[in-house]
């Protein structure tokens, strides 16, 4: 097993990337509470550069996938020294340490509201009820529930795309025992990979049984997952045998995929991108876009400017924040809609300060401490520091 110092090494280029599609999850939500608020909000949503600030927390989700599928995947070659050498225990011990402090505490928080019957956090009692929703959520199939049911409240919704990554997460490191260690089938394990990336389209479009399906399956959150673990895979390679693309080929690979990201998130509606939809291939797009600009960013090691600090800051703290910024949303937004005094965009503002400084407040008190001590081992509390795969935001 490789060494704390050698794993517990961020990337500031992918803290980016994850920053934005924070930042845009939360822009999105308050967009649509405030039109839930029956706010005249058109004027400012009518341009393409508007549908690019307002509407882009889906395609953020989409981007988290990838990155997640990235980490995951550098991270456990550069921890246990290759794929096949996965130790599960340590693998579960790392995961449930980041993930389940903050899920379990939201999900107490979220019961009390919904036994208090609290506006805008109660479920629906003609679609589910508490037990079954907390069940659905414990057992990584909650999008499965929505699909069936209907949407849950949306403090509750924020976790069916913790359910496509937590089954992930489950299935990770058997495989990688099954294929690479015992069957030593690296071809194998590619090629599932790249069969999961050549599904994912189909799963958006001719295999949804529904809309909440279309954009919720598992299977398609898997092309963008899988994606990413292939270009870690490949990154890694490139680097442990010193291989150096051309500054010139990395800076343009990096350009190509920003302006892929940009493309998808500026113009979903043009005609011609119609097509691109109805196949299910935007979400491709937008993984192969952040996929290239992750494997580029890495490969030419950039670090990170004072300038995009507090968009870096978003990204190493997008768990906290995700999970958590709906309270903020909700409660904002309801005195917006009663007061509406101040300009609207200093609304904006004042929600992702608010929603930044809970999400501080949370990691720095709870989820940072029981991370590092639910893992137990001092070299392991060292690498609770190492980027890991955030959980993904949601937007609906």
């Amino acid at each position: 097993m490789r060494t704390a110092r050698q794993v517990a090494t961020r990337f500031d280029g992918i803290d980016i990337l994850r920053g934005i599609s924070i930042l845009a999850v939360v822009v999105h939500h308050t967009f649509l509470r405030l039109r839930a608020g029956h706010v005249g909000l058109e004027p400012m949503a009518s341009s393409p550069w508007a549908h690019l600030l307002f509407w882009n927390g889906n395609p953020g989700v989409t981007v988290f996938f990838a990155v997640s599928g990235f980490l995951i995947t550098f991270t456990s070659i550069r921890r246990f020294g290759a794929l096949g050498k996965v130790s599960p225990r340590v693998f579960y011990r790392f995961r449930f340490a980041r993930i389940a402090p903050l899920l379990l505490a939201l999900l107490v928080v979220l019961s009390i509201l919904d036994l208090l019957h609290t506006p805008v956090f109660t479920i629906n009692s003609q679609r589910t009820n508490l037990p079954r929703a907390l069940f659905a959520a414990l057992t990584f199939h909650l999008n499965w529930l929505e699909a069936v049911r209907g949407y849950l409240p949306p403090s509750w919704d924020v976790l069916w795309s913790l359910s496509v990554e937590e089954m992930f997460y489950l299935f990770f490191p058997l495989v990688c025992l099954a294929l690479l260690r015992f069957l030593r089938g690296q071809g194998l394990f590619v090629a599932l990979l790249i069969g999961f990336f050549i599904l994912g389209p189909f799963a958006r479009t001719s295999w949804a049984f529904n809309e909440i399906w279309k954009d919720d399956s598992y299977l398609g959150g898997m092309d963008a997952i899988a994606l990413g673990c292939l270009t870690a895979m490949l990154v890694h390679a490139l680097r442990s045998r010193r291989q150096h693309l051309s500054r010139l080929m990395l800076v343009s690979i990096q350009l190509s995929g920003a302006g892929l990201l940009l493309l998808i998130g500026i113009a979903p509606h043009w005609d011609w991108m119609r097509p691109l939809g109805d196949l299910g291939l935007v979400g491709t797009l937008l993984a192969i876009g952040t996929c290239m600009v992750m494997a580029a960013t890495v490969l030419r090691g950039i670090q990170g400017s004072r300038w995009t600090a507090p968009i870096r800051w978003f990204g190493r703290h997008s768990y906290e924040v995700y999970l958590t910024h709906e309270f903020v949303v909700i409660w904002t937004v309801l005195l917006y809609v009663r007061w509406q005094h101040g300009p609207l965009p200093l609304w904006f503002a004042a929600i992702l300060i608010l929603s930044a400084a809970l999400g501080a407040l949370i990691a720095r008190y709870f989820t940072e401490p029981l991370n590092a001590r639910l893992r137990s081992n001092p070299q392991h509390a060292i690498l609770s520091r190492a980027q890991e795969p955030e959980p993904i935001p949601v937007l609906k």
